[in-house]
């Protein structure tokens, strides 16, 4: 079956369905691309991409199956999946499942046989844009009103939690807000015996205060992190009484908390191989990355914060931490495996913090 995709601009691809397939129905989404070689069942799962169509520039997809061990969430949130070509017949000891088959599962319309260079082209020219996908037999004279069609400033409402988790473990109680956080940030701090309470984004000050934690963790999540300005209160005074540690949208959320500023990025970051610096150590890391907004360096210096490390492809600020509190942020995600394990030291460097907290209270 053929689908089209029609971008903001008007450009048109037709290409192969191999996901579910819309008959009268329409798929409209934000166009974005990543340069991720393998991982594509992380990125269908990740939230992150929550009302996304991702064209992965990888030209082969799919050939090593799905397996149940590597979805960062139960139920994608991405609109489609673009690629160059897709494997009917994946071949990896791990493979359970066809990609093909996921998508149809999940109802997440998918295209191959397009040219995705020209397409990841566009994307870097003109940034990222909204799209549709329709079927080939779908009337032209309709495009202009399904894209029309407003995407909403919703989604970290819908991937989050709607009620509090408990995930038993030994040591330091965390709180984890959830931005739409992925599932590999909840085992790296039940790895290190972390006894973890998951709460909805919009989880009040009070209300995490009466779960006793040592430590709050804000997680990554889609969208703009100006949608959801009622948690900026609760964050500032999080900092001011618990180690805090934010990641990608927590990052954000946490400058814009301080006083900082962001950004809508023209095509943004989203791959696993960004490398970063340390402005500290001088030491360079190569970091899984997904987001389309970034912290405005040069409204760092208003705060009470620093920039810890930078993005060396474009200098964008990719940590922060507070001058007073035990607060800090990174804009990549130090629970993925992209160098392989190059920042996973961000967790035990948080978890150090939380104890030399309670040792500082423990002396009051």
């Amino acid at each position: 079956m053929k689908l089209k995709l029609i971008l903001a601009d008007g450009t048109e691809f037709i290409g192969d369905s191999f996901g579910y397939h819309p008959t009268e129905e329409s798929c409209l989404g934000e166009v974005v691309f990543n340069t991720s070689m393998t991982g594509y069942q992380e990125i269908l799962s990740d939230p992150s991409y929550c009302d996304q169509m991702v064209v992965m520039t990888y030209p082969l997809i799919g050939n090593y199956g799905v397996n149940r061990d590597d979805f960062e969430s139960l139920t994608p949130a991405l609109k489609a999946l673009i690629v160059r070509e897709h494997c009917e017949e994946p071949n990896n000891w791990r493979n359970e499942t066809k990609l093909s088959e996921l998508l149809t599962h999940f109802k997440i319309p998918a295209i191959q046989g397009i040219d995705t260079r020209q397409l990841t082209r566009i994307i870097r020219m003109h940034g990222s844009m909204k799209a549709i996908i329709v079927s080939e037999k779908t009337d032209k004279s309709k495009y202009k009103e399904l894209l029309a069609q407003n995407l909403g400033n919703d989604q970290i409402a819908r991937v989050s939690t709607q009620k509090p988790a408990h995930h038993p473990g030994d040591g330091h109680r965390i709180v984890l807000v959830d931005y739409g956080y992925k599932k590999n940030i909840l085992k790296s701090l039940l790895k290190r015996k972390c006894d973890v309470i998951v709460v909805p984004y919009n989880t009040s000050f009070e209300e995490i205060t009466r779960y006793h934690p040592d430590g709050i963790l804000l997680s990554n999540g889609p969208g703009d992190p100006k949608d959801i300005p009622e948690t900026l209160e609760t964050i500032r005074k999080i900092q001011e009484r618990y180690p805090l540690f934010c990641i990608c949208m927590g990052h954000q959320v946490f400058a814009l908390a301080n006083g900082a500023d962001t950004e809508k990025m023209k095509f943004g970051h989203r791959g696993a191989n960004h490398p970063v610096l340390d402005l500290k150590t001088e030491k360079v890391f190569i970091t899984s990355q997904n987001h389309g907004y970034a912290v405005k360096s040069e409204s760092i210096a208003k705060t009470h914060l620093e920039i810890t490390q930078i993005n060396l492809n474009d200098k964008t600020v990719e940590g922060l931490k507070h001058k007073k509190y035990p607060a800090f942020s990174v804009q990549y995600h130090p629970e993925a495996n992209p160098g392989p394990d190059d920042t996973h030291w961000l967790f035990d460097e948080f978890l150090e913090s939380v104890f030399k907290n309670e040792v500082a209270r423990a002396k009051v």
